[in-house]
């Protein structure tokens, strides 16, 4: 029976420990944190609940664990209505990230994969699934190539989340429909700022997009080229700000929006996603971005 869904996320789960602190501890240094959040992340699971949440129908396929993180996290995205039948489950610890959160909302972020490897190419059968999109953050490389594969047959729209140089978004970057990248990944393939790089990414691929945070993004088609300004707020928690990004951005292409919609929508999911403290629990909700951009437009 083929699975329907709007936006397929491929790509990497973790379990996050979420601690704020007043200060980045030093060399040899103590410090208390004020609040401890847990719950699930990674990016393309993360986009997975944004697209959820927009209200389209979303599917993540990935890793997890059976220890009790990759159980926590497996139940969390049943219960946000995620598609969850391309996970794959097994014996290697579910990743882990612990992020430290500053009173300004910038974070640091350590990542522990353990000796949790990638899936094999074939390890997550999608012939059952047609999708409307499909989204990847290149951190199964493998299994994304068989999948890009499959959205050629079908000819299904793909988006790579790059936001940083590995060799899955390497590989991934030239083979997708849509490239969206942060300014830290164009700095670190062009060698320039987002504004004097953005031609050199054409080059990778005809559809760009690059994220600067507080400084909006620009962006280049065939179709022309712009820039959407940030949306004004007071930053918490910057941690998945992407992730809400690239699942609206997703889920815009799978509605059907017109393009500047589609930025401009993913852009509010972004910046309310600053506003709470934890990326899984400040993803937004359709009505609050729709509430959002009504009062700032």
């Amino acid at each position: 029976m083929t699975v329907a869904v709007d936006v397929l996320c491929v790509g990497h789960a973790a379990y996050d420990l979420v601690l704020t602190v007043e200060n980045h501890p030093g060399p040899d240094e103590k410090t208390m944190a004020q609040q401890l959040l847990s719950c699930g992340g990674g990016p393309a699971a993360n986009a997975a609940v944004t697209v959820a949440r927009l209200g389209c129908r979303a599917a993540f396929a990935g890793y997890l664990g059976n220890d009790l993180y990759g159980c926590k996290h497996f139940e969390e995205l049943n219960s946000e209505g995620v598609h969850t039948g391309w996970i794959v489950r097994g014996e290697m610890p579910t990743p882990l990230s612990v992020i430290l959160v500053k009173p300004d909302g910038r974070r640091t972020v350590v990542n522990y994969r353990s000796e949790t490897g990638k899936l094999d190419g074939d390890a997550i059968d999608v012939t059952a699934c047609s999708p409307g999109v499909m989204l990847f953050d290149g951190h199964e490389q493998h299994a994304s190539e068989r999948l890009l594969e499959h959205a050629g047959q079908l000819g299904v729209p793909t988006v790579l989340d790059a936001g940083s140089v590995h060799a899955g978004t390497e590989k991934l970057a030239s083979l997708v429909d849509y490239l969206v990248a942060s300014e830290t990944f164009c700095r670190d393939v062009t060698g320039k700022d987002p504004e004097e790089g953005l031609d050199a990414l054409q080059k990778v691929c005809s559809r760009v997009v690059v994220t600067r945070g507080d400084k909006g993004i620009l962006w280049k088609t065939p179709d022309g080229s712009g820039r959407v300004e940030a949306f004004a707020i007071e930053a918490r928690d910057t941690t998945g700000a992407g992730d809400a990004f690239h699942g609206a951005f997703a889920a815009g292409l799978a509605r059907g929006l017109l393009w500047h919609e589609v930025l401009v929508h993913a852009s509010a999911a972004g910046a309310l996603c600053c506003t709470g403290y934890g990326a899984r629990p400040s993803i937004p909700r359709a009505q609050e971005v729709t509430a959002f951009m009504r009062e700032h437009t």
